[in-house]
């Protein structure tokens, strides 16, 4: 666990970078220290050959970004970056994330270090940065403790406890999605466990179990039926009353609703955000998942609020500028 201290206005440098690095892209943000966003681009993530350019390349990112501000490294307090991986000591990606063509298994902080000619640099796992940026400057704003989950293509987690960063002994902390919430699942979920609640509260666990739920009752009604849907059209047949539809919906924020009881039983947070794509679908969501967690919760958490998210695509760059300043 690392503690989150803020320093001194005095020993502070004006400006830091932001970066969250994805799988198809990598979001780079320039901030002052203060947490302003000053610019924010995109540049592409390069995972042929095993991932072997994404550093330098972050590095002329970064580096050009440097001289077309005339910013020199003396004004620069670091460099945070968030991946999709599990990190140790906010330097080493353990293992090969597999989304980033193989890349991993090496000490990221010395490496992008270097190539920026010795400015610091600070690494941590996407979730947990993103949920940093929302304790920072976002929803939880004030808050010591919160726990962020982010519905994507998959289900990822970012837990603060009391100012510090639940990472864990292996750089997992926080891999909310694989809390196995259905011993009984057949399907295998994309870690290789089963049951996962990633298999039933992400994007695709929501079309997959919407599909399920289809073949189970070929006799009910559906707008859904026979037709290509995404999770989107899942919640917006919800909406409009479709019954099937609202069904998979209660079924999904039941899960969910349950997993947030078993994570508040064991770091009470002081409020859940909701952030990712299907957070977007609002009350028919939220109205339902709020119902289920009171249901599940224990007696002292049943009040924890569960709110969306608010930072949106840029939670991940401004946790990650948060990984330095408040080093």
């Amino acid at each position: 666990m690392r503690r989150i201290r803020i320093k001194g206005v005095n020993d502070m440098k004006e400006y830091a970078f932001g970066i969250d690095l994805g799988g198809t892209t990598a979001k780079v943000g320039l901030f002052t220290t203060s947490g302003k966003l000053l610019e924010k681009w995109e540049v592409s993530t390069d995972t042929s050959n095993n991932g072997a350019h994404i550093l330098e390349n972050l590095a002329a990112a970064v580096q050009q970004k440097m001289q077309e501000k005339g910013l020199s490294a003396d004004e620069v307090e670091g460099v945070g970056l968030g991946v999709p991986g599990p990190v140790l000591d906010s330097s080493i990606v353990p293992i090969v994330c597999a989304n980033l063509g193989g890349w991993g298994n090496r000490n990221v902080s010395i490496e992008l270090s270097e190539l920026l000619g010795g400015i610091r640099v600070l690494v941590g796992n996407d979730a947990n940065v993103a949920a940093l940026g929302e304790i920072w400057m976002g929803t939880a704003q004030g808050c010591r403790s919160a726990v962020m989950v982010t519905l994507g293509t998959g289900v990822g987690g970012g837990v603060i406890v009391n100012g510090k960063v639940i990472d864990g002994a292996h750089g997992a902390g926080g891999e909310i999605g694989h809390i196995t919430v259905n011993p009984h699942e057949t399907a295998v979920c994309g870690c290789g466990k089963r049951g996962c609640l990633e298999q039933y509260s992400s994007a695709t666990g929501v079309v997959r179990c919407m599909k399920k739920l289809l073949d189970a009752n070929p006799d009910i009604a559906c707008t859904l039926r026979g037709k290509d849907f995404e999770a989107k059209d899942v919640f917006d047949a919800a909406r409009a009353g479709d019954a099937l539809a609202a069904r998979e919906v209660d079924e999904m924020a039941s899960t969910l609703g349950m997993a947030l009881a078993n994570i508040a039983a064991t770091t009470d947070p002081e409020m859940f955000m909701i952030g990712g794509g299907v957070a977007r679908a609002g009350e028919v969501l939220f109205t339902p998942l709020v119902r289920h967690y009171k249901e599940y919760a224990f007696q002292s958490c049943k009040e924890t609020p569960i709110k969306a998210a608010s930072l949106g695509n840029d939670a991940g760059i401004y946790g990650a500028v948060r990984l330095i300043v408040g080093a």
